[in-house]
């Protein structure tokens, strides 16, 4: 009770709480990052093995967030607990291997960094409050399915629905909007991309984005209400056709390389449920009208 009293009391030391809580989260994100699409690589092919009726690979070593335990991709060695301290090993060993000295990849600091200062400014806005930490669960899921995504552009399920569900729970204690209007956030939120996808499918024949923007967007106008989703919308579309024509030029790539739209609907969600409000209430006062 007198730890919790300090953090209320405390503004400060609920930043420095968050920021290193976020490093730790950071951590575990590299893993399940890395791991999970791998999972649901195995649960498939096990299911088509077992509709196609051939033989249960009986060699497969169970491969879940624990285990194997953490290792290195080039020697294969096994990761010690004060080579996993997060940010701080990758920076004493200069980021390579104890054992090799291969090249440890630059990612797994910067995720752990981005997942620290994340929480920072969570913490910042919302203090030690049951938004704040509500909050931080859906900026550390969003940072999870923004890399995924960014890496297989893939949106999974067993991210993205828990989340949903989680973002309804929270608002039936109105914690951000009304249960009501978390609940038409959801639905205004899936069926705004699938209207948009399917409207772009009859024009031209292609599939412009995947299921898992519907879900996304469905969640987090769970999060936020129906209110963040025209912001979120447009952000996420200023922001990804910028960005996108950036990353295509640096990877010398055309025009029509798909790109994955997750990142910047999250990007935009998280900044909507944030500062929604004060954007809003800006543009309407820039624009002439007194709100």
């Amino acid at each position: 009770m007198e730890a919790i009293e300090f953090l209320q009391a405390s503004p400060l030391a609920v930043v420095l709480v968050a920021g290193v809580l976020g490093l730790l989260v950071g951590s575990f994100l590299n893993v399940l990052v890395y791991r999970l699409p791998l999972m649901l690589q195995r649960d498939w092919q096990a299911q088509a093995r077992e509709v196609l009726e051939l033989p249960v690979d009986e060699g497969l070593k169970p491969f879940n967030l624990l285990f194997p335990p953490s290792r290195c991709p080039h020697c294969c060695a096994g990761i010690r607990a004060w080579q996993n301290i997060p940010l701080l090993s990758w920076l004493l060993l200069r980021g390579r291997c104890s054992g090799c000295k291969g090249r440890i990849s630059l990612r797994y600091p910067l995720v752990e960094l981005a997942s620290g200062l994340l929480a920072v400014v969570v913490a910042w806005q919302l203090g030690g409050t049951a938004q704040g930490l509500a909050l931080l669960v859906l900026t550390w899921g969003l940072l999870a399915l923004s890399l995924i995504d960014a890496d297989h552009q893939l949106l999974p399920d067993t991210l993205v629905l828990p989340l949903l569900w989680l973002g309804l729970i929270v608002n039936s204690f109105g914690l951000f909007v009304s249960l009501e209007d978390a609940v038409y956030g959801a639905v205004f939120g899936y069926l705004a991309l699938w209207l948009v996808f399917w409207l772009f499918k009859l024009v031209t024949g292609k599939e412009g984005m995947g299921y898992g923007d519907f879900k996304l967007l469905a969640m987090l106008g769970a999060w936020g209400g129906w209110q963040v989703l025209p912001l979120t919308i447009l952000l996420s579309s200023v922001v990804g056709a910028v960005l996108g024509v950036i990353i295509l030029r640096l990877q010398r790539q055309g025009m029509a390389q798909p790109l994955p739209f997750g990142p910047y609907l999250a990007i935009a969600g998280w900044i909507a449920i944030i500062w929604g409000e004060q954007i809003t209430r800006s543009y309407l006062q820039f624009a002439g009208f007194n709100p």
